[in-house]
């Protein structure tokens, strides 16, 4: 690039008709990008900086795109159930059938939903008392807890409330020691 510029230079020197050729052509050029550019709008030529609509349009894609990915079928299967199939009818029951829990529901899709995604009143009534079973038991242990506490107090034993099974070996080492000591140099 410099050796072009410096010949570019040496010839504008040596010839004066090429440089003026050269700056009439560009005076032609700069006036017909000028021409045009004044010819190519009509409004002020500042531009406005906004901000991005990018997620926004984004949003309403993805939201059209789900909102009718989940509502078509559902209305689908919404038409085809109330057209083809109907609302249950009364019928006689016959001798000695136990009726199901979700037959007695009117509508074909809240039989289907209490069929196949609803727990039976019989398991809802089994978790329940299983949920009292169990606490039950754990007020059965806090009042165990409770006693064990009261007559620890009570009775003063070493253990105590907070013992732990590994402190527990050195404390009775050093008890077999005090004792051993004690023997030796006598009560004092």
């Amino acid at each position: 690039m410099v050796v072009f510029s410096s010949l570019n230079r040496g010839i504008w020197k040596i010839n004066p008709l090429v440089s003026f050729l050269a700056t009439q052509s560009s005076k032609k050029f700069t006036q017909n990008v000028i021409q045009q550019r004044l010819m190519s709008g009509g409004h002020d030529k500042t531009m406005f900086i906004t901000p991005s609509r990018f997620q926004w349009h984004k949003f309403k894609d993805l939201f059209h795109f789900y909102v009718m990915l989940g509502l078509i079928p559902i209305l689908g299967i919404v038409f085809y159930t109330n057209v083809f199939i109907g609302p249950a009818t009364l019928t006689p029951i016959p001798e000695g059938y136990q009726p199901q829990q979700w037959e007695y529901y009117k509508h074909p899709i809240s039989r289907f939903i209490s069929r196949n995604l609803h727990t039976t009143p019989q398991q809802e009534y089994e978790k329940y008392c299983h949920h009292i079973y169990e606490e039950n038991q754990r007020r059965q242990i806090r009042a165990v807890e409770a006693r064990v506490k009261a007559l620890m107090q009570e009775r003063s034993d070493y253990q105590a409330w907070y013992y732990r099974a590994v402190i527990a070996k050195y404390h009775r080492i050093a008890k077999k020691q005090a004792k051993d000591l004690e023997e030796v140099y006598g009560n004092n």
